[in-house]
């Protein structure tokens, strides 16, 4: 763990900041959607694209307008439990970074977990000077910056506290704690278990086990890929309708946490359920909501 200063902050996201800035003075877009544009060029740039800012910072307002527009499509598609069809194009976005809707909606999961990484984690702090002076009333409190828009459905809250400290004028914060080496935040930092788990049902009449759910994924995505496969327990539960065709009891389903978000994507391929066959047996997986938590065991 290490600090720097916000001086030093503003200075490595100066293109990044006056980009925020064209966006929410001379654009006039809203807070919330310039704050996910600009946490999904983020993420485009950490999953490979480099130069992204330098790009933009060649444009005129017209172009980054365009490149925006794009950039709502691509955190929008991952709102979606369809997938972008054919028809749905971002060709600036295709044209510098080579990169296509689809492609961002088969590794969904990571996108999301990535983009919401870059917002709460970078985003609220080196914009925060510019969130104090554009949003109004922002000057009479010291408490967390209330950003119409947040909580995102999608992407969750957004935590930006005033860098000045309107009783004093003086910063709140002279240094950050950067974690992994001054500028080394990522996306695998705020990925809850619940981002990393799968659902798992199973056939009446057919049991899977817990090291059978084990054995298949690990063989087809990697050893180290499950950490964890809970099943229901049904100790104190002997109804009939746990039991199988042989009076056994047997679980319909399971919780599979995985390794990472990555492996999430891996598995489902962009849809929202996949099916797998092992030794005569059906399992289907789709991703955890927290929906299916009251369900579960403990």
């Amino acid at each position: 763990m290490s600090n720097c200063s916000v001086e030093q902050l503003h200075a490595f996201y100066d293109q990044e900041r006056l980009i925020f800035l064209t966006l929410v003075q001379k654009l006039s877009r809203s807070l919330a959607e310039s704050l996910l544009v600009m946490a999904t060029w983020l993420w485009l740039e950490d999953a490979g694209f480099e130069h992204i800012f330098s790009v933009i910072m060649a444009l005129n307002d017209q172009l980054i307008a365009d490149l925006a527009n794009e950039a709502v499509l691509c955190f929008q598609c991952l709102e979606s439990e369809e997938a972008p069809n054919g028809l749905s194009k971002i060709p600036m976005t295709a044209k510098f970074m080579d990169i296509s809707l689809q492609i961002i909606y088969q590794n969904r999961y990571s996108a999301i977990t990535g983009i919401k990484n870059f917002l709460t984690t970078v985003c609220s702090r080196i914009f925060s000077d510019i969130l104090q002076q554009v949003l109004p009333f922002a000057y009479i409190t010291s408490q967390p910056l209330i950003i119409p828009g947040f909580p995102h459905p999608t992407f969750g809250s957004i935590n930006v506290i005033p860098c000045v400290d309107p009783l004093n004028n003086l910063s709140n914060r002279n240094v950050f704690p950067i974690p992994s080496g001054i500028w080394g935040w990522n996306a695998s930092c705020i990925a809850t278990e619940n981002d990393r788990t799968l659902f798992l049902t199973f056939s009446r009449g057919f049991p899977v086990s817990e090291a059978e759910v084990k054995l298949l994924f690990t063989e087809m995505y990697g050893e180290n890929s499950v950490k964890g496969v809970h099943m229901p327990n049904y100790s104190r539960n002997l109804s009939k309708e746990n039991l199988n065709s042989n009076g056994q009891q047997q679980p319909l389903f399971a919780r599979l946490v995985l390794d990472s978000v990555v492996t999430v994507d891996r598995i489902l391929r962009g849809e929202s359920k996949q099916k797998f066959y092992m030794y005569g047996k059906h399992i289907w997986a789709r991703k955890f909501e927290n929906r299916y938590i009251k369900s579960l065991p403990v």
